[in-house]
């Protein structure tokens, strides 16, 4: 039996392209991985974004390698991955965590938003997958995380799209782990909760009177933590499930949301 080392958590060496990793969750869990060792690349659509990103990973002292990809594209991403692999190495991890959302009531929203919404919360990751799928298993080893939701696991209204795609991803991450476990390449997801960003901001914001937002009153009361989750409580996930400390962790979702999905809610 082999011996447990905290350096079963160490990153060192290992390449890491983390999608849509500009800024918020992305930006968060690509930080962690580099604090643990691991050489990051990450995409964006504009060059603009991925200047201003550069400049904010070496804020915090590290050196990322930004390039302009657009994940729903299977043949931008081929280049992206031989990209990286000539010059970083080859992907050991990768983290899908690029995703969009449009709120509209599904009587509302039309075929081609739906569509859109899929294309890069469900086809981009499984377009990404498969381009560094052949680079894992030549390796011998390799790791995966879908950003998956708690709309991986409920629904709630105007998100239609959205619940269909990281329900999709929930499966996807399942099936990646069935069909590539044999080779040594462990796929799991991270399931989000609320998490305090620029762009939740303006859920979390006082009303005039100095109440809390209703949305904001709302999560506060079906989350057990009372709390908003910070992108530093990703970090710690991330870096685990990227590890060796997670090799027999496979096919699972691991939910950081505070307890929500565990809680009913208080009694009115």
């Amino acid at each position: 039996m082999a011996e447990f080392s905290m350096n079963d958590f160490r990153l060192d060496g290992k390449v890491a392209l983390v999608t849509g990793a500009t800024d918020g969750i992305g930006f968060g869990m690509a930080l962690g991985l580099a604090k643990a060792g691991a050489k990051i690349a990450f995409n964006g659509r504009s060059q603009e974004k991925i200047d201003a990103a550069v400049e904010r990973y070496k804020e915090n002292g590290v050196e990322a390698k930004g390039y302009v990809c657009d994940v729903t594209d299977e043949e931008s991403v081929k280049a992206l991955v031989k990209t990286i692999e000539e010059e970083l190495g080859v992907i050991d991890i990768l983290i899908n965590n690029a995703g969009i959302i449009k709120r509209i009531p599904m009587t509302e929203m039309s075929v081609e938003d739906f569509r859109k919404v899929v294309d890069t919360d469900l086809n981009a990751p499984f377009i990404c997958a498969k381009a560094v799928l052949p680079g894992m298993i030549a390796k011998g080893h390799g790791k995966i995380i879908n950003i998956c939701s708690m709309m991986s696991e409920l629904g709630r209204e105007t998100v239609s799209a959205y619940a269909a795609a990281k329900g999709g991803l929930k499966m996807l991450t399942r099936n990646i782990c069935a069909e590539y476990g044999h080779a040594n390449i462990q796929c799991n997801g991270i399931g989000p909760g609320y998490i305090a960003t620029k762009q939740t901001a303006p859920l979390r914001e006082p009303q005039a009177d100095g109440s809390r937002h209703p949305f904001d009153q709302f999560i506060i009361a079906k989350t057990p933590a009372e709390r908003w989750g910070e992108v530093e409580d990703l970090m710690g996930p991330a870096v685990f499930l990227a590890s060796d400390a997670s090799n027999f962790v496979n096919g699972h979702v691991l939910y950081v949301d505070g307890g929500i999905l565990a809680y009913i809610g208080k009694q009115p």
